[in-house]
């Protein structure tokens, strides 16, 4: 929940949550802000519907059907958008990049939150073994932070290691 209590403490109230899947983050919005869950899985967006129902979350203000990589929002609908485990299982992550930039206004923000490959080390060493097996299960544990953002191309305020063992890594891009 690094990117929700990230948001609680940014500027802006619009949100777009990109890969929503069954809303595990929903209850964790403050309930003051407008949150929109955006899945391709229509599956995944029944079951967030009925948390959001079940537990009555007040932030939910849509969840729709849709492709991350091509949305079907206005340019600037946004103060901030989050994707949560989901550049690197969408087909182009630099394309998700710019999609979420797109809809997000000027001076706002994108959050990341997912797992970037090591640079070296024993945690490079395995991350390379073991990714063909790992794709097999969708997983792509050899996904850089380059694949996503280029080299220099986006402005990062933030970044740091999200627990558990500091796998994934929260970062925040000002748009």
């Amino acid at each position: 929940m690094a990117a929700v209590n990230r948001i609680s403490q940014t500027a802006g109230r619009r949100i777009l949550e990109v890969g929503v899947g069954t809303g595990l983050a929903l209850p964790h919005y403050r309930p003051d802000l407008d949150v929109v869950g955006i899945d391709l899985s229509r599956e995944m967006l029944l079951k967030a519907q009925e948390r959001v129902a079940a537990e009555r979350i007040t932030a939910s203000h849509g969840l729709l059907e849709m492709d991350a990589e091509n949305t079907a929002f206005a340019d600037d609908s946004f103060d901030i958008a989050v994707a949560m485990f989901t550049a690197s299982v969408v087909p182009d992550a630099r394309k998700l990049f710019a999609e979420m930039s797109r809809v997000v206004r000027p001076g706002g923000h994108l959050l990341f939150v997912n797992h970037f490959a090591a640079d070296d080390g024993f945690r490079w060493w395995l991350e390379r073994s073991t990714a063909p097996l790992a794709r097999i299960l969708g997983w792509h544990p050899d996904f850089k932070l380059s694949d996503l953002l280029g080299e220099g191309e986006a402005e990062i305020e933030r970044m740091e290691a999200c627990p558990p063992l500091a796998l994934f890594t929260l970062v925040e891009v000002k748009n």
